[in-house]
């Protein structure tokens, strides 16, 4: 499969020194759904920030074969939409509808584009009906599915997000999981909820001081007690995965 991201030998220290990637490497493919796990500080939302450019490190970030470099990054930014872990970062208009045509207008799209995309990202996030809502008067589940609407309007080919299942009730983050189960795009979790990664996702990766320190199929990697323990990660009491073979999805 081609790579829908590359990222070779990648190093990024922020302002006061401090080192926050160390030689990472990463290949994802098209169509794959990936979590990138690890404790407080690893480095997964240091990560997540160079695959559309808010931040930019030394070395190579490529999304399907553009590099993500500062003259491509408008091309970049309707490639890759991430949603953020607190979505009022994203809910800034009046109603629902505007939100998640914000992007979509900036595009420069024609008027009954707009509106058909709107209505398709809000269908899929299970919220059409709600366009004319303000964003501040929805639940906290209500506003991540808004939130996510907003970056589906933008039909990217990367979909990332930053801890999806933060917050959220067991109704939420169960109806939140199904619509992520159902999009057909190349997904990239960075979650410290490991059974949540676990049931969306077919592969992880365990961050640790700015460096990949495990990859490979996801129940493998959450088997490994000895593992995770060595980097700050522990599975919730009576959730045991899957080593091999197909993961129940319910």
């Amino acid at each position: 499969m081609n790579a829908a991201v590359l990222i070779k030998n990648l190093d990024y220290a922020y302002p006061d020194g401090t080192k926050a990637l160390n030689d990472v490497n990463l290949k994802v493919a098209e169509g794959e759904k990936i979590a990138i796990i690890g404790a407080n500080g690893a480095g997964k939302s240091t990560l997540l920030l160079h695959l559309n450019g808010i931040l930019q490190g030394d070395g190579v970030v490529e999304v399907l074969g553009t590099p993500v470099v500062d003259n491509h990054f408008r091309e970049i930014r309707q490639r890759v939409g991430i949603v953020f872990q607190d979505p009022d970062d994203q809910l800034f208009m009046t109603t629902v509808a505007q939100d998640v045509a914000f992007g979509p207008t900036n595009q420069g799209l024609p008027t009954a584009e707009i509106a058909e995309r709107v209505h398709d990202a809000l269908t899929a996030v299970g919220m059409n009906g709600h366009g004319h809502r303000t964003a501040h008067h929805l639940s906290f589940g209500q506003k991540k599915r808004v939130a996510t609407a907003t970056v589906l309007s933008m039909q990217p080919d990367v979909l990332v997000l930053d801890e999806p299942s933060s917050n959220l009730d067991p109704r939420a983050r169960r109806h939140l999981m199904e619509i992520l189960q159902s999009l057909h795009v190349t997904t990239i979790v960075v979650t410290h909820d490991l059974p949540y990664a676990y049931e969306l996702c077919d592969r992880a990766v365990i961050m640790s001081d700015g460096k990949i320190v495990a990859d490979g199929p996801i129940g493998k990697i959450l088997s490994d007690e000895e593992l995770l323990l060595t980097n700050g990660l522990e599975l919730p009491h009576g959730f045991f995965p899957v080593v091999g073979g197909k993961k129940e999805r319910r």
